[in-house]
């Protein structure tokens, strides 16, 4: 079962991954920007009015991630999916074992080389 204070979402991982988690967890929800449960729906709803460029984290409806990044485009809002592979959480090639640090990285590596995802119609995440 999962340690006290996580989600029953996760159990679906080893233990040596609880740890990850845990911490990742933890930090996340200090920030400003992690919503939890939060649909895509309502998560778009709350960006739609907000500038570009304004993201937030909130918890994956897909069974196989633990959460999605919904960002204010110039389009209007989307969302990725954020995966935890081998003790790590990714998006595109970025990787750290603490979601905060990955936006970090994301943010700062995007300024110089901005990301291209099919769910955002080509139009580059910076």
């Amino acid at each position: 079962p999962a340690p006290p204070g996580l989600p029953d979402r996760f159990r679906m991982f080893r233990s040596c991954e609880w740890e990850v988690l845990e911490r990742s967890l933890n930090i996340l929800q200090a920030s400003d920007f992690y919503w939890g449960p939060l649909s895509v729906g309502e998560a778009h709803a709350k960006l739609q009015r907000e500038p570009v460029g304004t993201y937030l984290v909130r918890d994956s409806s897909q069974g196989n991630c633990l959460f999605s990044l919904s960002v204010r485009m110039p389009a209007g809002p989307v969302s990725l999916r954020i995966s935890f592979q081998e003790g790590y959480f990714r998006l595109k090639n970025w990787f750290s074992d603490c979601v905060v640090r990955l936006l970090e990285l994301v943010v700062a590596g995007t300024r110089n080389n901005p990301l291209h995802f099919d769910e955002m119609g080509g139009t580059p995440l910076v």
